[in-house]
C-alpha cells in the first residue's frame, strides 16, 4: 500500500542542492523531499507520499488523520519492515 501520511517538519536542510526535512509521522521519523514546498519550515504539518512532502495541512487534521492511521495500525504497515512483515505472513516468523 502507498499512502499519503501527515507528518510534522522538525528539521530542515539541504542535501546536495535539494531541501530535505527530518519528518515525525506520530513517533516514526523520515528524510522527506520538500522539491514540491520548498518554503516549509519546523513545526509545519505536511503530507507525504513517497518520499515528496506534497502540501501543507492544519495540525488537527494532521493529528486526527494519524491516529486514525495508528488505530488501523497503518503506519506500521506503511512504515515497518516489509521484509519482516513478509516472513511472518509466511509464517517464518512470530509476530503480530
Amino acid at each position: 500500500m502507498c499512502l499519503a501520511v501527515p507528518g510534522k517538519i522538525v528539521r530542515v536542510f539541504d542535501r546536495d542542492g535539494t531541501t530535505m526535512a527530518d519528518v515525525d509521522f506520530g513517533g516514526i521519523r523520515k528524510q522527506v523531499c520538500l522539491h514540491y514546498i520548498p518554503d516549509a519550515s519546523e513545526g509545519e504539518y505536511v503530507v507525504v507520499h513517497v518520499g515528496f512532502a506534497i502540501q501543507r495541512l492544519d495540525e488537527e487534521s494532521a493529528k486526527a488523520t494519524l491516529a486514525e492511521f495508528e488505530r488501523m495500525n497503518v503506519l506500521d504497515e506503511e512504515f515497518g519492515d516489509g521484509f519482516e512483515r513478509a516472513a511472518r505472513q509466511a509464517g517464518e516468523v512470530e509476530g503480530p
